[in-house]
């Protein structure tokens, strides 16, 4: 028994001394590609305990501690930023905000090294395996025969192999070939250092930039994001820090109720996440509903804005979306299912709670087909075929508690029928309702548009919002909606309540 231990213990330590390092170097040689802060980009992981950030040639790269053993190396490459002011803009709303972001990058690292793990695993397998294949018989017959003199011939045919391959090694890597001289060396300042007649933000004191003098271009880029990050992040600081303010203000769910936090219109604007998140918290609401126009384009590199979205939210119990005419394409309804968000997609479910609900996304994305298999439907026979859908369960006893579109007028044939409880939208970028509707059939139903989330005038907003900012609570009980309630964000940020409105369906 002692020796079948030592012997495992052998093996153990022969896997480990091949293992590791052969991690170490498969690791630190690993990449993925992925979208981050609206770029194209490369992740390399490192062990530095550095995270970098290439920015191509215009922009100065920048780095940072990780806090860790373990570094990225991250190449930015192509984005669709028209000039270099967009490009601050964005920067500086991500960095305002970079939960997300930095959270999608660790989750590239942890699987590039839970891969490189697994290769080295098998990599360690490799002389053990040939160990035991060779068997204890013909390893000790070719012990006898490395000690017989016939034998030194192969030997000597071997050690000129060695040699051969080790030429050839040196002749592809000229390691006597001096290093090239660098236009720039390798030399890192502290943002306060390289720019110090300007403000930097305390968030950004740790971080580095490399090499000394700045441009001019340079230095009116870095003032551009300084200005918008603080402006950006003192503001939605700021509205957090006033929610105990209107805390007695906000309808909580009673016994048996479910309360509903809508979004929609959101453009990018990934600082009302946090405060949204927030006032629901303070309410109590489990489930979020969003009523689309998450993005202004449904491009990928607003992929920031989803994971944003997506983190914000991460805790709910459910997460229910559809989208808007500017999530063009299909790109916006894969990552979001991809992440576990309910899609409506024109079939009834039950969404929550014994809430039946039922919707689609605005026709006028391109790239989108229907739920009945039909392609290019305009927007008034999507209308007309979703009021049919609804209407027909409702006939069937089991009627829709939320139709939730992008555009309320995708709703008005379900609701002027009779078919629907609550017709819930966005859109038009401010609020309208809730109004009671008496349906064709003697049937109550209720339409209503939440204004903009993400305090947008035009189709994207970063920053500071740009108009007054709203998201709604919506309360359900034995699975049909009975109030709604505003919550209003201003310009200058201040957070108004509206009363609870109790939905009577009769």
């Amino acid at each position: 028994m002692r020796r079948r231990i030592l012997r495992a213990l052998g093996y153990v330590l022969a896997w480990a001394v091949v293992a590791v390092p052969a991690w170490g170097v498969l690791f630190t040689h690993s990449s993925s590609e992925m979208v981050l802060a609206s770029h194209d980009a490369v992740v390399h992981p490192t062990l530095d305990g550095k995270v970098r950030l290439d920015m191509g040639p215009y922009v100065p790269d920048v780095r940072t501690s990780s806090g860790s053993r373990v570094g990225v190396f991250v190449e930015m490459r192509k984005t669709t930023a028209s000039s270099t002011g967009e490009l601050a803009t964005r920067y500086a709303a991500i960095a305002a905000h970079p939960e997300a972001e930095r959270a999608r990058v660790i989750d590239e690292v942890e699987g590039l090294a839970r891969d490189a793990a697994l290769r080295a695993a098998a990599v360690g397998l490799v002389p053990i395996g040939l160990w035991l294949l060779v068997g204890r018989k013909r390893r000790k017959e070719l012990w006898r025969r490395g000690r017989h003199p016939d034998w030194r011939g192969e030997v000597r045919t071997g050690l000129t192999a060695l040699a051969l391959l080790s030429t050839v090694v040196l002749l592809v890597t000229q390691p006597w070939r001096p290093e090239p001289e660098r236009v720039q060396e390798d030399t890192w300042l502290s943002v306060g250092e390289a720019i110090p007649d300007v403000t930097v933000p305390d968030d950004l004191q740790a971080w580095q930039i490399q090499g000394g003098a700045l441009t001019q271009g340079t230095r009116r880029l870095l003032l551009s994001l300084f200005g918008t990050f603080n402006r950006s992040q003192d503001f939605y600081d700021g509205v957090i820090e006033r929610i105990p303010e209107i805390a007695d203000q906000l309808r909580k769910p009673a016994d048996g109720e479910t309360t509903a936090v809508l979004v929609s219109d959101r453009h990018d604007n990934i600082g009302m996440d946090e405060v949204v998140r927030a006032v629901a918290e303070e309410v109590g609401a489990t489930v979020v509903l969003d009523a689309g126009d998450d993005t202004s384009t449904g491009q990928t590199w607003e992929e920031f804005s989803l994971d944003s979205l997506d983190k914000a939210f991460s805790s709910f119990d459910d997460r229910v979306f559809v989208a808007g005419n500017h999530d063009n394409g299909t790109f916006v309804t894969r990552y979001l299912k991809k992440q576990g968000w309910t899609h409506l997609d024109g079939k009834p479910v039950d969404a929550f709670d014994d809430v039946r609900m039922t919707g689609v996304n605005d026709p006028r994305s391109s790239g989108l087909g229907s739920w009945r298999d039909e392609k290019d439907l305009s927007f008034d026979e999507v209308r007309d075929a979703i009021g049919d859908d609804v209407c027909e369960l409702d006939e069937q006893g089991e009627r829709i508690a939320t139709l939730m579109v992008h555009d309320a007028n995708l709703g008005r044939t379900a609701l002027a029928r009779g078919c629907t409880d609550l017709v819930l939208a966005g859109h038009l970028h401010t609020q309208v309702g809730p109004t009671r509707v008496v349906g064709e059939n003697g049937k109550v139903g209720y339409t209503y548009t939440n204004g903009t989330t993400g305090g947008a005038a035009y189709a994207i907003a970063l920053g500071k919002i740009r108009r007054d900012a709203e998201f709604t609570f919506v309360t359900y009980a034995d699975g049909r909606p009975v109030g709604i309630q505003p919550v209003t964000v201003s310009t200058l940020g201040t957070l108004t309540v509206a009363p609870y409105t109790e939905l009577d369906l009769g």
